[in-house]
């Protein structure tokens, strides 16, 4: 399996059982699987979604309240899968390429992509336990 390293971008090769183990990247050491949400850029966005897990994308802005309420969501969930799926954000303000190139027209939207290619999408903010049980439906793909 192929996974990006969360701090530097580099791609490492790792054996799929060995996942659940404390992997480290083989460029700067930083562990491969720490939970963390990543802030993409139109420069490491292409590169973040060639991951082998499935990437969950939020595209986010600073002042949108629906927003900042999610944010804690995402944040909490990225912590509990973080072996199962990538969570990256997108600040739509700032990257209004990337917003632009997604069509996004609502925020927050929540895209998940498998190998660069989207297989679904969600328009709002939500609970926790419905975010989780829509994931379970994304991997059952």
């Amino acid at each position: 399996m192929n996974t990006l390293c969360p701090s530097c971008l580099t791609t490492n090769r790792i054996a799929e059982e060995r996942v659940k183990e404390d992997a480290k990247c083989g460029r700067c050491g930083h562990e491969l699987f720490d939970g963390e949400v990543i802030n993409a850029t139109k420069t490491s966005l292409d590169s973040l979604l060639k991951d082998d897990l499935p990437v969950v994308v939020d595209f986010w802005a600073p002042w949108c309240g629906p927003c900042l309420n999610f944010a804690s969501i995402f944040e909490d969930t990225a912590q509990e899968r973080e072996r199962q799926f990538r969570f990256v954000k997108v600040d739509t303000e700032a990257e209004q390429e990337l917003s632009a190139r997604y069509g996004i027209r609502s925020i927050p939207t929540i895209m998940v992509f498998k190998k660069g290619q989207r297989i679904d999408m969600l328009n709002g903010a939500m609970p926790k336990e419905s975010f989780n049980q829509w994931l379970n439906e994304v991997l059952a793909k």
